[in-house]
């Protein structure tokens, strides 16, 4: 038989529980068992005031951002709606049934106030590493570094040439917060000191965003998001904005590693990372300073492509501080004889060494070697025994390995744009994108973790 018509009745009284509505393999249980804000309330306390009405909590405002992170909402006015209407939202944010949810103008408050000058978002993100360290996903042995463009939030109409926008009369007093912000980062060697090459355009509303074509295709302002990750469980050890240049990229680097061994006390055996970081400069760093193994592909223009001997076809003779054409003459940076060895010693420094023109004439390999000149003449770099020890560690067996594994940080970009929806910034100006890719990091550890180690589920009473 057919059953009565359903009706809603409102009740006098309910009991209900958020407890018993969350699924137990629902995402945010996982990922609420890593999670830990108790210290947020006292690395913000000198940044509240002792008189006036009570503060949202700054807790609720960290784990809704996380929320929407997490789960790609984009929108802090639609974050605000979710956290509203979805009860595993409001289980993971503390929230009952009757708890207010706040304006999303609070955010921005908060963002360009104490949570900026307290540096609160990294205060979030490196707990989680430690997190990460502490449940064996770290082994510390081999890291990747990598760079990824993300869009900024202007547009090209909106910009002008480099020159005409310098030559305006701008008061940084009465300059939008973005204008500050790049003011204030024009010695950072990720901004404005990475290098003195002028951009194209520059972007009115967030002049630090670098104008590129970096992608082969149209080109538009960006920032990139620099990752360091450790390579055993692809964990994200360190976070940086810049801009979108290898200059940039490449002192944003240096900053992560340093970073990481003053908060961590890790530094990696080995890195991996592509040839934007194969720079005679970085390599020196890596290793004379730093005593870190690269299998990083040297950046390197000897290597020719009209069918000439490149480079690599000289073999470097170091006792006798001379090369060896492929015709077996010697090539030396001097001829003369001097009476006092010592001034004819090899010294850090580029020079070029030269085949005698005679030999070159008479040689049968002239046609591969220097069709269009006289004689043959290969340089050699101030630091080619780096440069040479870096191409040992890519010619090395566990070089295939290395790359493998750097293949890691490639695909949380790709988590990053497809499945957590950042493929365009938000906010503006340095210091947003670096709370973008800050919080988009912290997500990402925390759903490893929560990947890794899923919530324990109850089973079903028969």
């Amino acid at each position: 038989m057919m059953g009565p018509r359903q009706e809603a009745q409102a009740a006098l009284f309910y009991e209900f529980s958020l407890e018993d509505h969350v699924p137990h393999d629902h995402l945010v249980r996982s990922i609420d068992r890593f999670v830990d804000l108790t210290s947020v309330r006292t690395h913000l306390a000198d940044f509240y005031s002792h008189t006036g009405r009570p503060s949202i909590d700054p807790e609720l405002l960290i784990r809704m951002l996380m929320v929407g992170y997490c789960f790609g909402i984009r929108s802090e006015r639609r974050l605000c709606e979710e956290v509203h209407l979805n009860l595993a939202y409001r289980w993971f944010c503390r929230l009952d049934l009757t708890d207010r949810i706040p304006d999303h103008s609070t955010f921005s408050k908060n963002r360009h106030g104490r949570f900026r000058e307290s540096d609160l978002l990294r205060h979030v993100f490196e707990p989680t590493v430690a997190r990460c360290m502490k449940e064996g996903l770290v082994g510390g042995q081999g890291f990747a570094v990598d760079a990824s463009l993300i869009s900024a939030d202007v547009q090209k109409q909106n910009s002008s040439n480099p020159e005409d926008w310098a030559a305006r009369e701008i008061d940084p007093d009465d300059a939008p917060r973005a204008v500050r912000e790049y003011l204030d980062t024009l010695d950072d060697e990720a901004f404005g000191a990475a290098t003195t090459a002028k951009p194209k355009f520059t972007a009115h509303a967030d002049p630090a965003s670098q104008w590129t074509a970096a992608r082969k295709g149209p080109a538009f302002f960006a920032y990139s998001d620099n990752y360091l990750i450790d390579t055993d469980h692809g964990i994200i050890m360190d976070v940086d904005a810049s801009r979108s240049n290898k200059t940039a990229e490449v002192g944003a680097m240096r900053k992560m590693l340093d970073r990481t061994e003053e908060r961590f006390g890790m530094k990696p055996g080995w890195i991996a990372a592509d040839t934007a970081y194969g720079s005679s400069d970085t390599l020196v760093w890596l290793t004379l300073k730093r005593q870190i193994l690269p299998f990083i592909p040297v950046f390197d223009k000897g290597e020719r492509t009209d069918g000439t001997f490149s480079r690599s076809d000289y073999r470097w003779d170091d006792e006798n501080d001379r090369y060896i054409c492929p015709g077996g003459n010697e090539m030396r940076h001097t001829w003369r004889t001097y009476s006092d060895p010592k001034r004819n010693a090899p010294v850090w420094k580029s020079r070029n060494y030269r085949a005698l023109k005679s030999d070159c004439t008479e040689c049968a390999l002239k046609a591969k070697c220097c069709p269009n000149a006289e004689k043959r003449s290969v340089h050699r770099d101030k630091y080619e025994i780096v440069r040479d020890f870096a191409r040992q560690c890519t010619a090395s067996e566990f070089n295939p390995k290395a790359q493998a594994r750097r293949k890691k940080v490639e695909m949380l970009f790709a988590h990053l744009k497809r499945i957590l929806g950042l493929g365009r910034l938000r906010l503006r100006g340095p210091c947003g994108a670096n709370d973008e890719f800050l919080l988009a990091a912290t997500a990402q550890n925390l759903r490893k973790l929560a990947k890794i180690f899923p919530a324990p589920q109850q089973t079903r009473k028969a």
